[in-house]
């Protein structure tokens, strides 16, 4: 027989909730969770939790996540995660972070972790007390820590959610971390606005001190100031190096290398014409050049001639017309980094170049739908039939459309709904509608839509 439920559960106080009581709420939602076999129904309510804690049980539950597996799963080995950390742009943040909280959290007992878009740990420092002890639950650089493999977490709900957030305790969908309480705060790049990580601090009761949230998101403002004076700096240097070389002087020092303040990308999506950014310098590319890097992007191991012809020409394609459109696709690429000029015999990239349709691909993967979304801006170059980009543009849109309808919530449902590609879209409208409340103003909107859809479709 199950304990019962404490009466201040079933009959909360007005106002604020103490943090004793919380955990009590808490714990009793536990008690609920076992009696369903891990899972929580829609419409099952667990009183004196907050929203935002009963969402992400739900979401943690829907995507799987064992609240009874004592540890995180690793998800780079040593070797990968040292090669990650050096070449990912929050390695150059850590100076910040650690002189505005990994020095302090000596003294305080705290623990300040680092992490990457779809929440995996990468630098974990702090109270070498508290680190010993978070080895336990596997708190670990190179550990998963995503709301999809552990549930409930500050890292990962924080990325899910794209704010900054504080868990306490029994709060936790993992009964292994409830002696811990934790605020994190996403880490977005200065210049793009893109998702790169998240900051951390883990500890006891006071890592979710009313002011630790301000402090961690005054540390997270100053990295990024941080790294956007550093790719300045770094700019700086190439165009005084590139002087150099036309100057008969002779060289004074080396050009520092700026591959570590910038993730290589390809944004695709929304786009009928690329846009490529490599070491901080970005190029429009034509229609064509779009769907040659999208192709190779997407397959690492390269393509001999025959493979990409098939990818990339209706019907087929000749070899020599290929051939033709890479010298053409070599010198912008010359131009803009010789170190990115596609290899041939196998077609291969030399770099790693991260689109932005294998980025929504991985946190759908990772059950991070939220997070894809935000990322997703529209369709793999609409345009395009090359058929390699019409086959990845439907399995990016029909997974994404797949994960909102199954675990989204009526907010994610309706920013997807406002896509172009689901302008149309009933099942979409119909979903949103059953998870809104009775009386939320948003449901007009909604109904209107389904309206318009209707009488069009009897036209």
């Amino acid at each position: 027989m199950r304990n019962p439920i404490h009466p201040a559960v079933l009959h909360p106080p007005a106002g604020g909730v103490p943090a004793a009581l919380r955990q009590q709420y808490a714990s009793a939602g536990h008690e609920q969770l076992d009696a369903r076999g891990h899972g929580l129904p829609a419409n099952l309510q667990l009183p004196g939790l907050s929203t935002l804690i009963q969402e992400s049980w739900r979401r943690s539950a829907e995507l799987h996540a064992n609240p009874d597996n004592p540890e995180a799963p690793l998800a780079m080995d040593r070797e990968e995660l040292e090669e990650y950390r050096r070449q990912h742009p929050l390695a150059a943040i850590m100076p910040v972070i650690h002189k505005l909280l990994v020095l302090p959290s000596h003294d305080s007992g705290m623990l300040v972790a680092v992490g990457d878009e779809v929440g995996r740990l990468l630098w974990v420092e702090g109270d070498a007390v508290m680190q010993r002890r978070a080895e336990g639950m596997m708190f670990v650089p190179g550990a998963d820590w995503s709301e999809a493999t552990v549930g409930t977490s500050a890292p990962g709900t924080a990325l899910a959610l794209g704010r900054g957030i504080q868990i306490s305790g029994a709060e936790h969908y993992k009964r292994s971390v409830h002696p811990w309480s934790c605020t994190a705060v996403p880490f977005h790049d200065p210049d793009s606005g893109a998702l790169l990580g998240v900051v951390d601090i883990t500890g006891t009761e006071s890592a979710v001190a009313p002011h630790t949230l301000s402090l961690v998101e005054a540390t997270v403002a100053a990295a990024q100031a941080h790294l956007r004076v550093e790719r300045l700096q770094a700019a700086a240097a190439r165009q005084s190096a590139a002087a150099r070389r036309r100057s008969p002087a002779p060289k004074t020092a080396d050009t520092p290398s700026a591959t570590s303040l910038y993730r290589n990308s390809l944004q695709l999506l929304g786009r009928d014409q690329a846009l490529l950014s490599i070491d901080g310098n970005t190029v429009a590319l034509s229609g064509r050049h779009s769907e040659i890097l999208a192709l190779l992007s997407t397959h690492p191991e390269g393509l001999n001639a025959e493979e990409l012809c098939a990818l990339l020409y209706p019907g087929g394609g000749s070899t020599m017309t290929l051939r033709a459109e890479m010298v053409r696709l070599r010198k912008v690429l010359q131009q803009l980094n010789p170190a990115a000029v596609p290899e041939s015999r196998p077609y291969r990239l030399p770099l790693d170049l991260v689109p932005d349709s294998g980025q929504v691909l991985n946190c759908l993967q990772r059950g991070a739908h939220r997070i894809a979304l935000e990322i997703y801006r529209g369709a793999v170059l609409p345009r395009s039939e090359a058929p390699g980009i019409a086959e990845l543009r439907q399995r990016v849109s029909s997974l994404l459309r797949e994960a909102v309808l199954t675990d989204g919530s009526a907010e994610s449902l309706l920013r997807y709904a406002e896509l172009p590609e689901a302008r149309d879209d009933v099942e979409v409208r119909l979903a949103a509608l059953r998870l809104l409340p009775p009386r939320s103003p948003r449901r007009a909107a909604v109904v209107a839509d389904l309206e318009r859809l209707d009488a069009e479709l009897s036209a």
